[in-house]
């Protein structure tokens, strides 16, 4: 694809991605209202979060095949009007039922976006480049989904639906963007692999593959586990206020964001992809480990701030790594890669309250165990290429 031609293609994908995420970001401010609106408790908030995640799981791998087979194009275009749907019902919903039903179709959707752009990024980028447009689409992802629920909180002036349709009209204008101005990459321009892989489900257990989602489903379940319970420990151990809660949360968010698009290109032609997990692994423990021990405002407000690096430089790295060995499966990579995502995202927040009912540091100390576990696996994991 012509230099020009894929810069602006990535600049409309990282625009489409940096919409969707502002649109999740925007019902953030609201979600408490509408609970207590609905009369709602949290356990049905949770399976709704839940039923999201469930969603997003199951789909998952079949979009990434479909976007295999029909092309990124057509794919990100239904995952965005699906997500424009179910915001549109969210907004609208009287009953639990058709939050439900929302929160299903918004699981499906985000099946459908993110491995179409992956294995969109994947075609139009040479292997020298992916990483930081990888780096990029992570930024993009979390400065919108940071920049979103102060925009959410504005919009709430003009009523508490508000947020849903405005966001349900963003990912309506990302579709229509996509629709003019994206050209789908010819499947010639898709990198090539002489591996011999098995087909079918079999493809997950092949070494180049197994390590990658196995590392991904430990990163997600700790980043998970420690992100849903982070505002209930900050309150619970040092009575942090909801201002202090969201300046962790935007300064965390922000480092993150900063480390994908300073560090993430320059560390990885450094360590290589499997060389910055490890490390980035091992950073990650540390610092979750130390917010269990850190007791003063500042301490906790640094560490706060610092510990997304490891977790935001992980899932590029993977992705990166991943879209180099995929060959013409971008795809089926991209949907493994949300599938063990996903699944990292239900299990962490489950299995996290319940250990925070017992002691609210042991969500932590088992999320450290758990990159613990992950440094050992990423020790053991070798790229086909250096073991040829």
């Amino acid at each position: 694809m012509n230099p020009g031609v894929s810069k602006m293609t990535l600049v409309i994908l990282l625009s489409n991605l940096f919409i969707s995420f502002i649109g999740i970001g925007l019902v953030i401010p609201v979600m408490p209202t509408i609970m207590n609106e609905m009369a709602l408790s949290g356990s049905i908030m949770g399976y709704m979060v839940a039923a999201f995640a469930l969603a997003q799981l199951i789909v998952s791998p079949i979009t990434g095949k479909w976007a295999d087979q029909f092309g990124r194009k057509k794919i990100l275009i239904v995952g965005l009007l699906i997500f424009s749907i179910s915001e549109l019902l969210f907004g609208l919903g009287k009953t639990v039922e058709m939050l439900f039903l929302s929160r299903i179709l918004g699981g499906i959707s985000g099946a459908f976006i993110m491995p179409a752009v992956t294995a969109f990024i994947a075609d139009i980028t040479t292997e020298s480049a992916r990483p930081k447009a990888l780096g990029y689409m992570s930024a993009a992802i979390n400065t919108g989904f940071i920049i979103g629920p102060g925009i959410g909180g504005l919009l709430t002036e003009f009523g508490t639906r508000t947020p849903f349709f405005t966001a349900a009209l963003l990912a309506c204008i990302a579709a229509v963007i996509s629709f003019l101005f994206l050209k789908e990459p010819k499947a010639s321009e898709s990198i090539k692999t002489s591996e011999k892989i098995p087909t079918g489900v079999k493809r997950i257990f092949v070494p180049m593959y197994f390590f990658a989602f196995i590392l991904l489903f430990f990163s997600s379940f700790s980043l998970a586990s420690f992100e849903s319970l982070f505002s209930l420990f900050v309150d619970h151990k040092f009575n942090f206020t909801p201002k202090d809660i969201a300046l962790l949360v935007t300064g965390g968010g922000l480092v993150g964001a900063l480390a994908q698009v300073i560090l993430f290109d320059p560390l990885t032609k450094k360590l290589g992809e499997i060389g910055l997990v490890t490390y980035s692994l091992i950073v990650s423990a540390l610092l979750v480990f130390s917010m269990t021990v850190v007791n003063t405002y500042w301490s906790v407000m640094l560490t706060s701030c610092i510990v997304f690096i490891g977790f935001d430089l992980i899932r590029p790295a993977i992705t990166s790594y991943l879209s180099k060995h995929a060959g013409n499966e971008q795809g089926f990579v991209g949907g493994m890669n949300s599938m063990f995502t996903s699944l990292g995202n239900i299990m962490g927040p489950m299995i996290g309250g319940m250990l925070f009912d017992i002691n609210f540091n042991y969500p932590y100390y088992f999320a450290t165990i758990v990159l613990v576990i992950g440094i050992i696996f990423s020790l053991f994991w070798k790229s086909p290429l250096s073991s040829k």
